[in-house]
């Protein structure tokens, strides 16, 4: 598995804290396109290449992190092929997979601590999409 992970300046300690349990106890290749600093910058520029390897194939899911996770899933959602959800509880990161199809998934760092947002990645990369109804909503999601 590929995971492709990008941040703003709010997201800098979650994403280091991530990205370790990715590597170090998952096994699973991470790409960091995130800011390594606590300087500000511009969350686009950090989300725009995750979501781009997610919709290529590059990489099988996103993480992304902002202060409010808002302005990350914004800007995730405006590529086709992506269904970023922003999440802020397990429960809500287990529906936008399992019902939802969720490939990317936004943390608000302002609002949870590193913890929950492992735990969070760790419910987000280990729940399978149920179909069945929830395909046909999906399939409605893209504008033609």
């Amino acid at each position: 598995m590929k995971i492709s992970i990008g941040n703003d300046h709010a997201g800098t300690q979650y994403k280091n804290l991530i990205q370790l349990y990715l590597e170090n106890e998952a096994g699973i290749e991470v790409k960091n396109y995130g800011t390594n600093t606590d300087d500000s910058v511009d969350y686009a520029d950090f989300v725009h290449p995750v979501a781009e390897d997610v919709e290529s194939g590059k990489a099988d899911f996103g993480i992304i992190i902002c202060g409010s996770g808002n302005g990350a899933s914004m800007t995730a959602n405006k590529h086709q092929k992506i269904r970023c959800a922003l999440c802020w509880t397990g429960e809500i990161t287990k529906l936008s997979r399992a019902h939802n199809d969720a490939n990317i998934l936004s943390i608000p760092a302002r609002f949870v601590s590193t913890q929950q947002a492992v735990d969070m990645v760790k419910i987000f990369l280990n729940t399978e999409f149920e179909g069945g109804r929830h395909q046909k909503r999906i399939d409605k999601i893209p504008c033609q």
